[in-house]
């Protein structure tokens, strides 16, 4: 090469003493002299080379194999606590979302485990849910007929629809547990779950722990000595209807939405006369329950008004609601109205306290999903049915936020084996050797 000044070397002990290289130019006596060994250490490279990428192939492998073997059991023992439970996916609820989810979950092999609350014991306020004590099948267990959820022409009862999803869920391999979620930490991954016997480690987590009813509070509401809950006062017109205390007895139902309507319409099968106590001059229900409601000749509606206060008998051992002290926010007159039973209907306050504040939520307690999926303002969280829905609420638009949530999770799973193997192979590729960058022939020097 021109410019370049090859040094006269002479033949090194390892050449060939029987041969003359005195004849050549230096450049082609360098080159001859240690050809053979520049040769040996590019075949030594090329073998490492070649061996490095077998490791690499076989890390892939096993990178990629590992989701099908943590999947061919539907719980596997953590690495790192012998005591707890590691899934791809932890569902926490119940209801059509949660039960939706963890069917779609399991047809993706996923292996979901559910943890569908508990039931609360006899001494229990029966406001307590999910989170912090939700009951299995959440609200629509207390739905007298379903009419509207699609493919049931006759309608079905709540608690049946319930069931059967329960059971598709578990058909298709879902691990279900009816237990109370106590605390979850998004902090890490994997994801932790707590319950009082169990700790769950979960690659992601959907949380479809619904809504709650909300209560009044006035004297005479509570479970104290002077308190009639659940002794004539309830916030489920369904499950407690229909019992002996209120048979052929005035009732009341305080709201004025569709579940209030919904309530006082079920009620007219067993009282002598329902009530429906209305702070406004209009109803929030939708026409058609309106219409039902106004055109019952079993149903009044007392408009503008509010309850003050309940009393009634108590004789320390038993305790039932005889009436209520009720104000016009208009005239501030007061009433009284003999009733032997009161249900709140007054809304719904969404089952996130469990959270700890972990996940965005609105004014209203909902938790945050960005537009159009159930993903959360955590990575890998995703939420489902009413506890992010405070606008439908229906059990098919809550189905189908679970089918959903179940679509995202699954590709964020994806999307996270897919970083891993990027991670190895980047990481187990060999760094090339910067090679010094040759300087031009009369680079820096001004061209005269």
């Amino acid at each position: 090469m021109e410019g370049r000044s090859w040094p006269d070397v002479a033949a090194p002990a390892v050449a060939d003493p029987g041969k003359d290289l005195s004849f050549l130019t230096p450049k082609r006596r360098f080159c001859s002299i240690y050809a053979p060994q520049i040769k040996k250490q590019l075949d030594l490279r090329t073998q490492q080379a070649f061996h490095s990428r077998q490791l690499l192939d076989l890390v892939t492998m096993a990178a990629t194999a590992s989701p099908t073997t943590a999947n061919s059991n539907s719980v596997s023992s953590a690495m790192d606590d012998p005591d707890s439970l590691k899934t791809r996916v932890c569902i926490i609820g119940n209801g059509p979302a949660a039960y939706t989810a963890a069917v779609y979950a399991a047809k993706a092999e996923l292996k979901p485990i559910l943890f569908e609350g508990c039931k609360a014991d006899d001494n229990a306020p029966d406001h307590l849910t999910i989170s912090s004590n939700i009951a299995p099948g959440g609200q629509l267990t207390t739905a007298p007929g379903v009419e509207d959820f699609p493919g049931f022409p006759e309608g079905i009862l709540g608690i049946e629809l319930d069931d059967r999803l329960r059971a598709q869920s578990i058909r298709f391999g879902t691990e279900i547990f009816t237990e109370k979620v106590t605390y979850a930490d998004f902090s890490v991954n994997p994801f932790k779950v707590f319950t009082a016997s169990r700790t769950v480690l979960a690659d992601s987590v959907i949380v479809a722990t619904g809504a709650v009813m909300k209560r009044l509070s006035f004297p005479g509401s509570d479970e104290g000595q002077n308190g009639f809950w659940n002794c004539g006062i309830s916030a489920c017109a369904v499950r407690d209807g229909a019992a002996p205390m209120f048979l052929d007895k005035p009732l009341a139902v305080v709201g004025g939405g569709d579940s209030a309507m919904e309530a006082a319409d079920f009620l007219t099968k067993y009282g002598s006369k329902v009530y429906i106590i209305h702070r406004r001059d209009a109803l929030r229900a939708s026409k058609v329950m309106q219409s039902r409601v106004l055109n019952n000749p079993k149903i009044e509606v007392l408009w503008n008004t509010v309850v003050r206060k309940a009393y009634g008998a108590n004789n320390g051992e038993t305790r039932a609601l005889e009436g209520l002290e009720l104000q016009n926010v208009v005239s501030q007159e007061t009433s009284d109205l003999k009733v032997s039973g009161l249900f709140l209907a007054i809304g719904q306050e969404p089952s996130t306290e469990f959270l700890g504040g972990q996940l965005e939520l609105d004014p209203d307690g909902y938790i945050l999903t960005k537009p159009g999926t159930t993903v959360t303002s955590v990575r890998g969280i995703f939420a489902a049915g009413y506890v992010q829905d405070k606008k439908y609420r229906q059990a098919v638009t809550a189905a189908g936020s679970g089918c959903m949530a179940a679509f995202d999770s699954e590709q964020y799973l994806q999307e996270m084996e897919t970083e891993k193997e990027n991670s190895l192979l980047m990481s187990s590729q060999p760094k090339k050797a910067r090679r010094p960058r040759k300087r031009r022939r009369g680079a820096g020097t001004m061209k005269r």
